[in-house]
């Protein structure tokens, strides 16, 4: 085929799998069967103040700390529901014990390991590259055997030249030895080299800093965000469109 790199970099989780997207609305079924257990709590500003603190949660630690926090996610999430309960009670509102905002923790990994599924198109598309000359990879942040389990879990092992998890390798994406590693394992140089994932800090600034050709993944069409900076250098909303355009070599 005509019209691809030499080699794709992929992101696995709200890439090619549905996993953490669109998190409001597990927080909201999970306080919708949790109400006993909530007592009277203004719900929307709960999940409100969820999301502003996990956006502080993720963007304001030292890379050091994101980085354990990956690795130990289901923590992860009971500090960053305790933290809105607290703050919540600062504000003012009677809240319910800290046991409350553990199990609502606990319920929203367990609700994403049951309902984490494929996007539609994404093993076809995957298969279809890896017909061709290009060389496949599979960049993921996370604990070892969390991630090596959808791996398995979702048939990937065989379709991708080099699986790279941070669990395993002991480094992982926005550091550059991410990127790097893999470019080396496939043989290829950045010019050669397509990055595609949901992450517009790891699979858009730091590539192209690189000089790798960032694709930013917008599965739930949600669109940039507002003042933002940062450019992708294509944006699709599933992975059957990066064989938009490709031809077929004769």
């Amino acid at each position: 085929m005509s019209g691809l790199p030499k080699a794709i970099l992929f992101d696995l989780d709200d890439t090619i799998l549905s996993a953490y997207g669109q998190p409001h609305l597990a927080w909201t079924r999970i306080a919708a069967e949790q109400a006993d257990n909530l007592g009277g709590l203004d719900v929307p500003a709960l999940i409100a103040m969820l999301a502003q603190v996990g956006r502080r949660f993720w963007n304001e630690s030292m890379p050091e700390v994101q980085k354990y926090w990956r690795l130990n996610l289901p923590e992860a999430r009971r500090a960053v529901v305790r933290r809105a309960f607290e703050h919540m009670a600062e504000a003012g509102h009677a809240m319910p014990a800290l046991e409350a905002a553990d199990a609502m923790a606990d319920r929203f990994t367990e609700m994403r390991r049951e309902e984490m599924h494929l996007f539609p198109g994404a093993l076809e598309t995957i298969d279809a590259l890896r017909q061709t000359d290009v060389k496949l990879a599979l960049i993921t942040n996370g604990a070892a055997l969390t991630q090596r389990a959808k791996v398995e879990r979702f048939d990937l092992a065989h379709r991708f030249h080099h699986i790279q998890i941070e669990g395993e390798h002991g480094f992982g994406k926005p550091e550059e030895q991410a990127y790097r590693h893999a470019m080396e394992v496939l043989e290829v140089s950045p010019a050669q080299t397509w990055m595609v994932g949901d992450n517009l800090e790891w699979e858009v600034v730091v590539p192209q800093r690189l000089g790798i050709h960032a694709i930013w993944c917008d599965p739930y069409r949600q669109g940039l965000p507002a003042d933002c900076g940062i450019q992708p250098d294509r944006i699709i909303n599933s992975l059957p469109e990066l064989l938009a355009g490709v031809k077929k070599a004769a």
